[in-house]
């Protein structure tokens, strides 16, 4: 690979930071050279974004819709960081993926409307794919339908204007939607397994996903998911990124309809 992907983390609780890294770097199959992090929690920088084969953005205990009053001196730094970093994607072409987290940055970006309307409590939920999913060839390799984790308080009610919906969910409609060239976002976790998700739900356990005495219930129902379908994402994104990759795959995700997006 001549340029490493960079991953944007804004997790500020270590183990969980730690094991969504793995995760990621288990389901692109990259290793840490290929796969760089950027702690935003921790103040790190970006830097040129342009020397990057392309970025992905990892989930947050961040909800963009809280209150600008509520969030905490961290929550604003790490959201004014992607929105310069989300410029920066739109004016240089950059591939883009950006999980759970990502639907609510980028949805508030690019003119979309983020609220509590379709949250989800945290399970394995059933993703159908869309007329424009099926055809897009990022998601190429999937089933029409497969199952992923999902736990999130806000999602997407109104997508940015120009952006393409490729999969669905019948609790919350917008779970993938394409807003630029090779720039993607996904309200399921395409990077978590069974262990993944068992980690997230104990350290997340105070923190309003459900009800803390329900820590074991929700282990129990999630525990027995094949969301193995779903981490087709994340390595399909990294090949398509990576020197050497498939380069009509990269060349047929470049001509893609391009939006009108912030730039």
């Amino acid at each position: 690979m001549n340029r490493p992907l960079c991953f944007l983390a804004s997790r500020a609780e270590d183990v969980a930071a730690d094991a969504e890294y793995a995760s990621v770097l288990a389901h692109t199959g990259l290793s840490e050279t290929e796969l760089v992090r950027v702690r935003l929690d921790r103040g790190d920088r970006v830097g040129d974004i342009t020397g990057y084969a392309g970025v992905i953005l990892g989930g947050s205990p961040f909800t963009v819709s809280t209150p600008e009053l509520e969030k905490s001196p961290v929550q604003r730094a790490v959201e004014a960081t992607l929105l310069d970093v989300l410029d920066d994607v739109a004016r240089h072409q950059v591939p883009f993926l950006g999980l759970c987290y990502g639907v609510g940055v980028v949805g508030r970006w690019a003119g979309g409307e983020v609220d509590s309307t379709y949250a989800e409590n945290t399970s394995a939920v059933e993703i159908t794919l869309t007329e424009a999913g099926r055809t897009d060839p990022l998601l190429a390799d999937l089933p029409d339908r497969f199952d992923a984790y999902v736990g999130h308080k806000e999602a997407c009610t109104t997508t940015p204007p120009g952006a393409v919906v490729l999969a669905s969910a019948p609790e919350c409609p917008v779970q993938m939607y394409r807003f630029g060239p090779g720039q993607y976002v996904t309200q399921f976790h395409p990077e978590m397994d069974a262990d993944a998700v068992r980690l997230r739900i104990e350290v997340y356990a105070n923190s309003g996903y459900f009800a803390p005495d329900a820590v074991a219930e929700v282990i129990e129902r999630t525990a027995q998911a094949d969301v193995s379908a779903a981490h087709q994402v994340l390595r399909a994104f990294a090949q398509w990124c990576g020197a050497g990759a498939d380069s009509g795959r990269r060349e047929d995700l470049a001509v893609q309809a391009r939006p009108q997006l912030p730039v």
